[in-house]
């Protein structure tokens, strides 16, 4: 069971296998969310707006981009097995924060917390403004920067009131938007590849570097692409039977995603010539215009897109309450994050849009966009670390035998597993650039004072 607001005022007991208590929730009368709609959720926080423009940004290294793309998927498949095994042991809401705190003490969970917290207020300002974008190609704005502004408070608020009214909303818009975002993807893929030409892929290794070195340069852009394989791990204290259905969700909503990127980025490999391709800012309009003629394509893609990015605002707004909630649970976030309305965070729902409303407003209005593009880079940093003390607690369990007795091939199939999704987090990290990592530590460390402050209350009271 969760701990009350009175006991987060008190040091916060041991967890693991001498506290099996606190790894065991009592079920929640707003638990509303079952296997699909978890899956909804992975599929639609992991495709956002960026799908729209993978094609061509890889299209620079040739089809080997396709083989990066595989194995890319491998190792984001393993770490959502990982997070299934993860949750089955501990099938609290806030996922990586639970994993990190439980294995590692407090310290570990709040910079899992903190740094999970700022990849999910950023990220969603990026969405909001990228949509904007999308919007003017349906609504021309004119480049008016108030209706700009509007437009993009709209798309952060909107999923807000969504979270707001309840899990029960929020689950409705993650399938709905997850349905209506899919149908075109897929229509365009089937569509590409029916319409499919060889002479069109380009060469394999179209950037000189040979295969391994362009697999790498294109590894280095699609990366990014699988965050989000968290996102049911993250909620788990909303899903149903969580100790199945988080693992069933993370691989499947990972499986799902990784079948669109790869069928949409080969349809538009076949379909848009190379030459044109490397140089196209709209992908996937350019193939549907070829695949059916006209010029009509930017306008269903941007329909499209738009979907698919309220989708993911919606999905990461209700991450963006979670790991402070559970943090605050624990006393190490202020109590008022922990506070909930109708089995949602109420107030870290509302400060997690208030601060990215202010970052999106600050790059509309002061033309900060330099500034901007630095804090949307830092969340690649931020992103990973999750992942990679979320992995690291698998193998620590593992190497103390804490996990559940299984013979000796289950056990050297789990060390390989989260050796390799430990490596893929790694990986993650490395691809995110010494200037991300940089910038990263030092947005990451300045939330060691809210860490001070909250144990030194702690110790105090």
């Amino acid at each position: 069971m969760q701990t009350s607001p009175a006991a987060t005022r008190q040091a916060p007991r041991p967890s693991g296998p001498e506290n099996p208590d606190q790894a065991t929730p009592t079920p929640s009368k707003h638990r509303r969310f079952g296997l699909p709609t978890a899956t909804a959720l992975v599929m639609g926080n992991i495709i956002g707006g960026g799908i729209f423009m993978i094609p061509a940004a890889v299209a620079p290294f040739g089809t080997v981009s396709l083989l990066a793309f595989v194995v890319l998927t491998v190792g984001a498949i393993a770490l959502a097995l990982v997070f299934g095994q993860l949750a089955r042991r501990n099938p609290r809401t806030g996922g990586p924060y639970v994993y990190a705190r439980e294995a590692f003490g407090d310290f570990a969970g709040f910079l899992s917390a903190w740094s999970y917290w700022i990849t999910t207020w950023v990220s969603n300002a990026a969405l909001a403004v990228a949509a904007v974008g999308y919007l003017d190609v349906l609504l021309p704005l004119g480049h008016s920067i108030p209706l700009e502004i509007t437009a993009a408070l709209a798309f952060q608020w909107l999923p807000a009131l969504a979270n707001l009214a309840g899990t029960r909303y929020v689950g409705v818009v993650q399938l709905v938007s997850t349905v209506l975002k899919f149908i075109p993807l897929l229509l365009v893929s089937v569509g590409g590849l029916l319409s499919f030409d060889s002479k069109n892929l380009g060469p394999f290794d179209a950037s000189g570097q040979g295969w391994m070195g362009g697999m790498s340069a294109a590894a280095a852009i699609l990366l990014f692409s699988y965050l989000g394989v968290e996102s049911a791990a993250m909620s788990a204290g909303q899903v149903r039977d969580p100790e199945r259905n988080v693992g069933r969700a993370s691989v499947l909503g990972t499986a799902g995603a990784a079948v669109v990127y790869l069928l949409g980025t080969l349809a538009v490999f076949g379909t848009v010539a190379h030459d044109r391709l490397i140089h196209s800012s709209a992908p996937f309009s350019d193939a549907v215009n070829v695949m059916f003629g006209g010029s009509w394509g930017g306008t269903v893609i941007a329909v499209a897109a738009l979907v698919s990015m309220v989708g993911a605002l919606n999905g990461w707004t209700l991450l963006s309450a979670q790991a402070p909630y559970a943090a605050a649970k624990d006393g190490l976030f202020p109590a008022v994050f922990a506070k909930e309305k109708r089995g949602v965070p109420v107030f870290g729902v509302i400060i997690s849009v208030a601060l990215a409303s202010g970052l999106t407003v600050l790059n509309f209005a002061s033309g900060a966009k330099g500034a901007f593009e630095i804090l949307v880079l830092v969340t690649t940093f931020t992103a990973t670390v999750p992942y990679l003390l979320s992995t690291a607690a698998q193998l620590y369990w593992l190497v103390r035998g804490a996990t559940e007795k299984v013979n000796g091939t289950h056990l050297v199939r789990d060390a390989v597993l989260g050796l390799g999704a430990f490596a893929f987090s790694l990986w993650l990290l490395a691809g995110a650039g010494y200037a991300a990592v940089y910038q990263g530590v030092l947005f990451l460390f300045a939330g060691i004072l809210v860490y001070v402050w909250m144990a030194g209350r702690r110790r105090a009271g």
